[in-house]
């Protein structure tokens, strides 16, 4: 068998890892043997780019160059078209090391964790198989919106990064399973998270969450919920004024509060997208609707007889005072406001 010496391979397995070499050389290769290949080992090395001869193994599916010294990613993996998982961790690899027609391949596993990404390269975007991410322990300080365009992926470890907010297009993942973002600076976490019906394990440990939207309860599948290291105290904003909803809104709020009827033939097709958009008051008592004027409002929550979280209800008005109990098995607990501080349940507009 013609391989390097130190290298190990059994049947379809190249493991040229933790050799020390900082080039390789695959001409040493036979091509049969590089045709059977489809798992190849390159990490713990001292690799400052790879060799322009990847792409003769053909068949690879599977390719660890982690732990090297990487800057940049060759052209020449884009020619490897059976990839599905390229390890790539602990390099000095930036969204600008990257080749243009990276979102062509097929992968389904990429991870890219210990590098220094300030952003999500836009190829990694294009990658419509693309079922698990991880971008741990990069630069990263946004998440952006075409992470919608993702629609394959079921995990995405973005922990250890510098991300302030989250995107509400994050939500529109429908297969989404395992999130995590962990040690970042995340303030705050959409309501439009009670999409993720698919969620079983959300880690927000480590950063700056004083409340959490009430809508995390509806997430039926969620199995782990991770919280540690958050402030989880409420501050509030005083002093401000209500800001009245606008005309659209009021005439919005009266037509779906009196269920009146409407068709496509009686009104322009973005109000009726308009309409579309209304949430309604979490009120029980309350059938009103709000669309982009709401009054934000504090409920403290119960859970499991020990932890007295506070989660976000969203009113429609600042007299709509009485919101429902986000959970009905503590209604003693939550929905006596006499039990909390008085001067933790002041209200925010949101205008």
């Amino acid at each position: 068998m013609e391989l390097f010496e130190g290298a190990s391979g059994v049947e379809d397995v190249l493991d040229l890892s933790h050799l020390n070499s900082n080039s390789l050389n695959f001409n040493s290769i036979g091509d049969k043997r590089r045709k059977d290949t489809r798992h190849l080992h390159l990490s713990h090395n001292r690799l400052m780019v790879l060799p322009d001869s990847i792409h003769w193994f053909t068949n690879l599916e599977f390719l660890d160059i982690s732990n090297n010294g990487l800057s940049v990613i060759c052209e020449d993996i884009t020619r490897l078209t059976k990839l599905k998982t390229l390890l790539a961790k602990n390099n000095r690899l930036d969204e600008f090391a990257m080749p243009k027609e990276f979102g062509t391949l097929q992968l389904q596993v990429l991870n890219f964790s210990g590098n220094r990404f300030e952003e999500i390269p836009a190829q990694f975007l294009e990658l419509q198989r693309l079922q698990s991410l991880s971008l741990g322990g990069n630069r990263l300080k946004s998440i952006p919106a075409e992470i919608e365009k993702l629609t394959s992926l079921e995990m995405l470890y973005l922990g250890g990064n510098l991300i302030s907010t989250i995107p509400v297009e994050l939500a529109s993942l429908p297969f989404l399973t395992y999130l995590v973002l962990c040690d970042n600076r995340i303030q705050s976490i959409p309501p439009q998270f009670t999409r993720l019906h698919s969620l079983r394990s959300l880690s927000l440990h480590n950063n700056l969450l004083t409340y959490l939207p009430r809508e995390i309860l509806s997430l039926v599948q969620l199995q782990e919920l991770s919280l540690r290291g958050n402030p989880l105290v409420v501050r509030f904003v005083k002093d401000m004024t209500y800001d009245p909803p606008s005309l659209l809104e009021l005439a919005g709020r009266t037509i779906k509060s009196r269920n009146l009827q409407y068709s496509e033939e009686d009104l322009p097709s973005h109000l009726i997208r308009y309409l579309d958009l209304a949430s309604k008051c979490p009120n029980p008592k309350c059938a009103g609707v709000y669309f982009d004027s709401c009054v934000r409002h504090i409920k403290f929550v119960d859970f499991c007889g020990k932890y007295r979280l506070p989660l976000m209800h969203y009113l429609c008005s600042p007299e709509c005072s009485s919101p429902c109990s986000s959970n009905p098995q503590s209604d003693a607990d939550s929905d006596d406001d006499q039990s909390v501080p008085a001067d933790r349940l002041q209200r925010v507009l949101l205008g």
